[in-house]
């Protein structure tokens, strides 16, 4: 044989093995996908991987093996020639997929499946084997498809070694990149409970920069942690802890903790910033490495870990000063120090004091609450009271009214170069007490460096060690005030008294401004939409009120304009107040029946209107619509006004009866809700997402159609 066709055989050879591995790609709702091999012939014996390659069309998504708090799995059942093994799949490392209320674990875009099929040693070189495999999935976006492919590979057997297809060879390249690595001894783990609260604790190699605000645990198992709870990291040099909610529908602790350590930052290697396996122990939290203890709540360890946190709890503190949830206030006390230039050095001093002693004892009681809360079981942090969406709104209205005041709204006090007024009179002690206080308050959104592992250890700390960790943050955060007030010659490198104060005063306003904004976002991810328009509302009724306060109560106003001005005012605040104050959202107490054929037509022939929800605990706008409609008042009141019978099409698994019934509809995914008049073939289709007011009206029109039954 020539060298020319030697050549052209070989290339022609290398053709027909790689023609086998690869499958046309299959197309079905929103995603395209299809079986690859990695290897183009298969040596007897030899393990190879394979791959079920899935591209999701654009904001379409499927699911990890935990889907989280809805959503199904992706899943392969082989059909193997006799002797084949297939392993479990290699799940690449998830993402969080929000879908409020709610969060689901998958992927989107382009992923990867792989799975390590072993080959008998036996086989016979130069035949042929045939690879059968089904693919069954769920995609989601607004709504949720069950989707599914059948495979068929074919491979040649070959004596040598198993040749790349170099086609796909990237890819797998790529997917294995995505592979989570295993924690090892290296990052030892243990998991504690509080309350309805785990502990997780990951010892830390030497080397590594974490960025708690990053870290997030995956756990393997359904039903163990809470998707949908925010999970709270804190870390040290040393160590890395996570507190995540137990699961509603936990039954009991699981005496392992298994799950993906996804760390931001980064780690030496071999972590990367891969994700990790971590298989926590139930126990104690792990030691921080390098430290020793002598267990308990004393001894030199215990010691030595308050003394090396305390410092970056004071540095946590004075930069708390520099950061957007503080800084109004800094510009307003220094302001106030400004204004207090040429009065006796003794009363610059207490004004000093006094300030500090209001940052303190703000410090001791938000402490000693989050102890006294600790210890009766519930698990909180920094900022726990920022949970509350009463208190979130109350904070807002306070300092909205207070950038109203820096802005020149109104007027409190006498004189507009008293910033704050009465708050920083020169002889208002009250007034640096009160700005210590509202200092804290505005601090406690806020993190600073050194702060989260201060913090952290404080949260973990006796009683009396973590006062002291709290106490050193508000030295830290009051410090500046108070060097400025004890050593008063500083002042004179600050400006003297002059105009500049009015407009630096209403400058000032506008961080405050930033910081009602920050905690509307903050109620944002509180409340529905419904509840969150109305604290919007309701703040544009507190402004009006400071308005009317400003524009018809002051100056030379006569007595019959600030009688109207009060009344205006005092209106308008009790009514923005009362419309905006979030409220505690009411349960449903609806009771649903299974849905069949047969009951709906038994229902019907009864005279009956019935509502049919097609839903599916893995769809999170199924779920969403429960959460927004079903929990409505007034939904509960017109379903038991009108005699209708709700009935629940559950499709969590797979059935043909279902599935039947939304293809007669024309539709292939839920959540699909109808309802039936009575004596009416045709049912009143709604939209997938609904909202009570949609319900409402359907419900009115399927009266409006026929005469309700009422027993």
């Amino acid at each position: 044989m020539t060298p020319y066709f030697r050549t052209l055989a070989a290339a022609l050879g290398t053709f027909l093995l790689s023609v086998p591995g690869m499958a046309r790609p299959v197309q079905t709702d929103h995603v395209e996908s299809e079986l690859i091999s990695e290897v183009a012939a298969i040596q007897p014996g030899v393990p190879f991987t394979v791959g079920l390659r899935m591209k999701m069309d654009e904001h379409w998504h499927t699911y990890w093996l935990n889907p989280g708090d809805s959503g199904l799995a992706t899943t392969i059942a082989w059909t193997l020639p006799e002797g084949f093994r297939a392993g479990d799949i290699r799940w690449p490392r998830p993402k969080q997929i929000p879908t409020p209320p709610f969060m689901t674990y998958g992927f989107e875009g382009e992923i990867l499946l792989m799975t390590e099929i072993t080959p008998p040693a036996d086989l016979e070189a130069g035949s042929k084997v045939n690879l059968k495999a089904k693919a069954d999935w769920l995609v989601c976006e607004n709504v949720c498809i069950p989707g599914g492919a059948e495979y068929q590979l074919e491979l040649p057997v070959i004596a040598g070694k198993a040749p790349i297809d170099p086609a796909v060879a990237g890819k797998f390249e790529a997917a294995r990149k995505e592979l989570p690595v295993k924690g090892g001894d290296t990052l030892k783990a243990s998991y504690a409970v509080t309350g309805d609260t785990y502990v997780l604790t990951v010892g830390l190699p030497a080397g590594a920069a974490v960025d708690p605000a990053k870290s997030y645990f995956y756990a393997l198992e359904e039903m163990v942690v809470e998707p949908s709870k925010p999970q709270v990291a804190s870390a040290s040099d040393s160590q890395l802890q996570i507190r995540m909610k137990r699961s509603s529908l936990a039954e009991g602790d699981p005496e392992t903790l298994s799950g993906l350590l996804s760390v931001g930052g980064n780690l030496p290697a071999p972590y990367g910033d891969r994700a990790i396996e971590i298989s926590a122990r139930k126990g104690a939290p792990v030691a921080a490495a390098g430290t020793t203890g002598t267990g308990g709540t004393g001894g030199a360890g215990a010691a030595s870990s308050v003394g090396l946190i305390l410092p970056l709890a004071f540095i946590g503190g004075l930069i708390l000063n520099l950061m957007p949830c503080v800084f109004p206030v800094l510009g307003i006390k220094i302001l106030g120090f400004v204004n207090q230039s040429g009065s006796d050095r003794r009363k610059v001093t207490l004004h000093g004091l006094v300030f500090t002693a209001g940052v303190l004892i703000s410090f001791w009681v938000l402490a000693g609450a989050l102890l006294v809360l600790r210890a009766g079981g519930q698990e909180l942090g920094w900022g726990f009271q920022l949970q509350s969406p009463v208190f979130v709104f109350a904070l807002a209205v306070f300092l909205l009214i207070f950038a109203l005041n820096l802005s020149g709204l109104f007027e409190v006090g006498l004189s507009a170069t008293g910033v704050g007024s009465s708050l920083q009179m020169k002889s208002g002690f009250g007034g640096s007490f009160f700005t210590g206080v509202l200092a804290t308050v505005v601090a406690t959104p806020c993190s600073a460096p050194f702060l989260a592992p201060a913090l952290g250890a404080a949260l973990s700390m006796p009683t009396f060690s973590s006062l002291l960790v709290f106490t050193a943050i508000g030295v830290g955060l009051s410090t500046p005030y108070l060097v400025l007030s004890i050593f008063p010659s500083l002042i004179k490198f600050l400006p003297r008294p002059g105009v500049w104060m009015e407009t630096f005063k209403q400058f000032m306003a506008f961080p405050l401004y930033a910081t009602v904004g920050f905690l509307l976002w903050v109620l944002a991810g509180q409340l529905p939409d419904s509840g969150l328009l109305k604290v919007f509302v309701g703040l544009v009724l507190v402004a009006m009120a400071a308005w009317a306060y400003g524009r018809w109560t002051q100056g030379g106003a006569s007595g019959g304009r600030k009688v109207f001005g009060y009344s205006f005012a005092l209106v308008a605040a009790a009514g923005g107040l009362a419309l905006g104050a979030p409220a505690k959202p009411s349960e449903t107490d609806i009771v649903w029946q299974q849905w069949s054929p047969e009951n709906v037509a038994r229902l019907q022939s009864e005279g009956r209107m019935v509502y049919v929800d097609f839903t599916a605990r893995w769809c999170a706008t199924c779920q969403s619509n429960k959460a927004l409609v079903f929990s409505s008042g007034e939904v509960k009141e017109a379903f038991d006004r009108l005699n209708v019978v709700p009935l629940k099409a559950d499709w969590t698994n797979k059935n043909p009866e279902i599935t039947q019934a939304l293809a007669s509809f024309g539709r292939s995914a839920v959540p699909f809700n109808l309802i039936y008049a009575p004596g009416k073939p045709d049912a009143i289709v709604l939209p997938e997402l609904l909202t009570p007011e949609i319900v409402l009206d359907a419900l009115d029109k399927a009266r409006a159609t026929t005469s309700v039954r009422r027993d």
